[in-house]
């Protein structure tokens, strides 16, 4: 009998996030904020490496991003920093480290950083 081995070909995206998790990494006096963008929705958190613990998270899916009926994917983004920079603020986070998670700091993502930033938190 024969084993098969299916090989994964690294992503562009993939390749990027390699390289920036490399020189990147939180602690508790200045956790990690990680982006992960899908096609419709976004997830972001706040985590401390260290101990491996999340602090904040936010997400597109939650009930109060649902309630606020339909908008943009930037426009979601937008909200989404606003929403991550309250909880990180209120846990007691003012400094964090920016992980783009290998996406291109436009459009989306980009829109979350502003966001967040305009909210209280610093990177």
């Amino acid at each position: 009998m024969s084993k098969r081995v299916v090989i994964k070909r690294a992503t562009g995206r993939d390749r990027r996030r390699k390289h920036i998790r490399k020189n990147l990494s939180g602690t508790a006096a200045r956790p990690r904020m990680s982006v992960f963008r899908g096609n419709k929705t976004m997830y972001v958190q706040v985590i401390d490496d260290m101990a491996g613990v999340t602090l904040a998270s936010a997400s597109t899916l939650e009930k109060q991003f649902r309630e606020k009926g339909k908008m943009t994917k930037t426009a979601a983004a937008s909200a989404l920093g606003e929403q991550i920079a309250r909880r990180a603020v209120d846990a007691g986070i003012s400094q964090v480290v920016f992980d783009r998670g290998g996406y291109k700091y436009h459009g989306r993502i980009k829109a979350l950083a502003d966001a967040a930033r305009e909210n209280g938190l610093i990177f």
